[in-house]
């Protein structure tokens, strides 16, 4: 992975072999990033995404192997009790164009994947809504 700062935003280039979500984290926390948005595109061969069944509270996770576009990679970066968080959601296509998504859980990147962070000045915690059970946006006074 190599990036470059460009005043409040990043410009990242994560590598063939390298696990997507760790590289948002290494950055973010070299960068001490407390709050950002998110966007990428590139190719996995490997990746697993889930989406939430808010009845069960429960995460239904699939992978996906082969070569794929990463179409859409999007999110946030905020921080729950203090450390960084992030939240991001990917969609990718694979060789008949059929795209696949949700929200991302660990994907490889196979050829590139070209990203850019976005800071915001301030920061945004996350608390754990017992009702619904994920960790929602809570701006504090």
């Amino acid at each position: 992975m190599e990036y470059k700062r460009f005043n409040d935003t990043l410009l990242v280039r994560i590598d063939r072999g390298e696990e997507i979500i760790e590289k948002v984290r290494e950055v973010a926390e070299a960068e001490h990033i407390r709050l950002a948005s998110v966007e990428a595109l590139g190719a996995t061969d490997n990746f697993t995404v889930g989406v939430y069944d808010v009845a069960t509270k429960h995460y239904e996770q699939r992978t996906f192997t082969g070569p794929h576009e990463i179409v859409s990679l999007t999110g946030t970066i905020t921080e729950k009790d203090g450390a960084f968080y992030q939240h991001l959601h990917m969609s990718a296509g694979n060789r008949d164009c059929a795209v696949v998504g949700g929200h991302l859980n660990r994907a490889t990147v196979s050829a590139t994947c070209e990203m850019v962070i976005r800071c915001i000045d301030g920061a945004v915690d996350r608390r754990t809504d017992p009702l619904i059970g994920i960790n929602l946006l809570h701006f504090s006074d």
